[in-house]
């Protein structure tokens, strides 16, 4: 030993922490001097060896190998120990190591001009399980039927039932079919036909029911228009689409973005009665597309996924919805999310009913009052909004037989809570990308004992599904070992509109299907645990995901880089309280520079949940040894510390300004603080519309 250990650990200066060794977890020796020869002639004795047991284990695991000499009965070899840490593996986990280490020299040894990473590492038991057994999810469903038939078929079958509720509006199968086949004809008429893309921007309302299943009925696309997002990304996907229209319930004249085609009114009080009741009757096949989607891209621009009535129909008319658990399932995701496909096709494609919540912004008081008014028995929420209802008003999934929570990491805190608050009702942790139509996987959970204190696994494949976790060389990896989920299914999207390289990077052949099967790679990090569930562990690249939206970093940085006083910007995901995810910008910057303008400047073009909490301005980035930014040296943003507050003067002042700080995580907010300013976003304003209520006070956002 050329250096004592203690000044090998201060120069390396590794991450320190408790439960592993400080420079490396794992270690194998090699005995190569003939110690193995346990044997000596001793008058009188008979002398042999035995390994002495290890009281403890020094490290995670040791493998400890040895020259075995031959002997009368055997061949010379090797023979190899392993030592592991009780704490860390069981024994099984054990033996599976050993065995696949076993494996992986018995073939090097069979072919010594084989690379090591072209070795077979599982066994085939362990091969079948993962890739079939985990993956026998098929299950029979009308999936070349496209979504608007299989409304139509309803609508003939029970024309009363129930179909939206919408504040005190009531629309039965029968009435929206009738509504909905008069604007398509309209449609029709205007020049929409097979695929032609039809822009949709509505509040939520009974009326953007209508109008998404007339797009369909006219053989069009909807493409949802995001109300809050900022006219140059709403004029962006008007282009990149090639839409031939844009309906909307507002005049046209105070449309906040420029449109150079056709704009239709849909709002509640346009005249369609000259217009036929009758299904328009427009073939459709199920691989045209039902919307596009977009989503941030890594390049500065965003893409448009575009799904197919056979992945819709995938995902909504399962007979698990059946069940009973999803008879009237809440609408109040925003439209172009894909959450929305759930919330609108689930019920209506499986004769239950959407109950609409109120347009704009809701808080948790509006969500319970929806949730309760109308009996709703079945909904999706965000992982961040979970969150913040369980925390701040439990009660209100009282009567909700099933929750799909996900979009991000489901806290396990949140889903304990709300399972002793709510007995019978089921929390689903769900995972899935809009590119394989919403959900992909589903864990659910009923009892609070079974919710694990670290992470909810994000569980197993949803029907019509398969899920691998895979190495780079497209090989499944053993149970417990880190690799990157693929999807492959029904639920596989056609790809990304207009981009065809894209499209090709991302949807891959399936090496372990029939021939034309494609899967997804999600640049999303899993393993496999022991039960077949499947756990998130993270990203191969720099996407983050933050209350339930997918964000590129790379856009938001080629935003702020615009700027012409930027030199350089990193944009990172920070999550500096348990739970309080917040984008943060930081950006090396002339001394002209302000952090509010650079901010307004990116609102001004990205949407709201793409635009930082904090712009901090650097002398110069931080980098590892490789060059590389070094984000564990980045600086917490200090919001609000360059300004002089003014302290509450009256008691309700103190009260409010005590609620922001709260909320916010700061020691101090002065009364001409703003939310927003200091790092607030829209699930934290639910927070504190809760909080206010409760301290007497009525707040709006």
């Amino acid at each position: 030993q050329d250096l004592p250990f203690e000044r090998l650990v201060e120069a390396v200066n590794p991450e320190r922490s408790l439960s592993r060794h400080p420079l490396f977890q794992t270690m194998l020796s090699f005995d190569n001097a003939g110690r193995a020869a346990t044997h000596a002639d001793l008058a009188g004795l008979a002398v042999s060896g035995r390994t002495l047991g290890a009281p403890a284990a020094k490290f995670d695991l040791s493998f400890e190998l040895a020259e075995r000499p031959a002997g009368p009965d055997r061949a010379a070899g090797l023979s190899c120990a392993l030592d592991y840490s009780t704490d860390l593996f069981d024994r099984g986990t054990a033996q599976d190591v050993a065995d696949r280490f076993v494996r992986v020299l018995t073939a090097l040894a069979d072919d010594p001009g084989r690379r090591i990473g072209e070795t077979e590492i599982l066994g085939r038991d362990e091969r079948r399980r993962m890739l079939v057994e985990w993956n026998e999810t098929a299950v029979q469903h009308a999936d070349r039927t496209p979504v608007h038939v299989l409304f139509e078929e309803r609508a003939a079958a029970e024309p009363e039932a129930l179909a939206v509720v919408s504040g005190e509006e009531r629309l039965s199968y029968g009435e929206l079919n009738a509504r909905a086949n008069r604007l398509a004809h309209r449609l029709l008429g205007r020049g929409v036909g097979r695929e032609s893309r039809v822009a949709v921007f509505q509040e939520r309302s009974a009326e953007l029911i209508v109008a998404t299943l007339a797009v369909l009925k006219a053989g069009g696309v909807y493409v949802p228009i995001d109300p809050q997002q900022p006219a140059s990304r709403s004029e962006f996907i008007l282009r990149d689409t090639g839409a031939v229209a844009l309906l909307t319930d507002r005049d046209p004249g105070d449309l906040p973005f420029a449109v150079d085609v056709p704009v239709l009114d849909v709002g509640p009080g346009t005249n369609l009665s000259g217009e036929a009741d009758t299904d328009p009757g427009v073939p459709t096949d199920a691989e045209q597309l039902v919307y596009v989607m977009y989503t941030s891209g890594s390049t500065g621009t965003p893409k448009g996924v575009a799904n197919t009535h056979h992945n819709v129909v995938h995902l909504a008319a399962d007979r698990y919805w059946r069940g009973g658990r999803h008879e009237r399932v809440l609408m109040h995701s925003p439209y172009a999310f894909d959450a929305s496909t759930f919330e609108i096709w689930t019920p209506l494609l499986t004769g239950g009913t959407v109950v609409v919540a109120p347009a704009g912004r809701l808080d948790a008081a509006d969500l319970a009052a929806a949730i309760s008014g109308h009996g709703v028995t079945g909904l999706f929420v965000s992982a961040g909004l979970f969150r913040v209802l369980a925390e701040e008003r439990p009660e209100c999934f009282r009567g909700v037989r099933e929750i799909w929570a996900g979009g991000d990491v489901v806290s396990p805190t949140a889903v304990r809570r709300v399972l002793e608050t709510c007995p019978g009702t089921v929390v689903a942790n769900e995972y899935g990308p809009t590119e394989t139509t919403v959900f992909s996987a589903v864990n659910p959970l009923r009892d609070p004992a079974e919710v694990p204190e670290a992470v909810v696994p994000i569980g197993r494949p949803l029907w019509n599904t398969r899920l691998y976790a895979l190495d780079e060389r497209l090989r499944p990896v053993p149970v417990g070992v880190p690799g990157e989920l693929y999807i492959a299914g029904s639920g596989v999207a056609r790809g990304y509109l207009g981009r065809a390289a894209l499209t090709a990077q991302r949807f891959v052949a399936d090496p372990f299907a029939g021939a034309g099967e494609r899967m997804y790679r999600t640049g999303d990090v899993v393993r496999w645990l022991a039960d077949g569930r499947l756990e998130f562990l993270g990203r191969v690249d720099d996407q983050v995901k933050l209350r339930g939206f997918r964000i590129e970093p790379g856009e938001v940085e080629a935003v702020l880089a615009g700027r012409p006083e930027v030199s350089q910007a990193a944009v990172v995901l920070r999550e500096d309280r348990p739970g309080d995810k917040r984008l943060v910008a930081y950006v090396v910057a002339g001394a002209a520079a302000e952090p509010e303008a650079l901010r307004a400047h990116v609102a001004g073009i990205l949407p709201e949940y793409m635009v930082p909490s904090a712009v901090v301005l650097l002398d110069g980035l931080p980098l590892t040894l490789n060059g590389k930014l070094d984000r564990r040296a980045l600086p917490a943003p200090d919001y609000g510390a360059d300004t002089e507050r003014r302290g509450p003067r009256t008691e309700r002042e103190k009260v409010l300004c005590g609620l922001f700080a709260d909320v916010l995580g700061l020691a101090e907010v002065g009364v001409d603080d703003g939310f927003f300013d200091l790092g607030g976003d829209s699930i934290m304003s639910i927070q504190l519309v809760s909080r206010a209520r409760r301290a007497g006070l009525e707040l709006s956002v």
